[in-house]
């Protein structure tokens, strides 16, 4: 799908470091699996992953709407935003 901010697209390398914990966390819980764990403590691991990854997804979903889609829409480009409006539904279904 084409891009309406191909030029620029909003920089998300300040959240770098959480992505690495993230990893972190995934090798940890990998680790604990390994060694057969207790479920309830690999769970537990589990969900703060999961949990940082919403809000991380939560963080780039609003700078994806405050550059991308308002820049479609104040565009005036009616088929420019109909496919952001396409992108975010699909985003969405899966």
């Amino acid at each position: 799908m084409e891009n309406c901010c191909d030029e620029k697209h909003p920089n998300y390398e300040k959240h770098i470091p959480r992505l690495n914990k993230i990893t972190g966390q995934l090798n940890g819980i990998k680790k604990m699996i390994e060694e057969q764990r207790y479920c309830p403590e690999i769970i537990t691991q589990l969900k703060a992953v999961s949990s940082a990854c919403q809000s991380l997804e939560i963080i780039m979903l609003e700078k994806h709407l405050e550059s991308c889609v308002m820049e479609a829409f104040q565009s005036n480009d009616k088929n420019t935003q109909e496919k952001k409006i396409k992108e975010l539904s699909l985003l969405y279904k899966r």
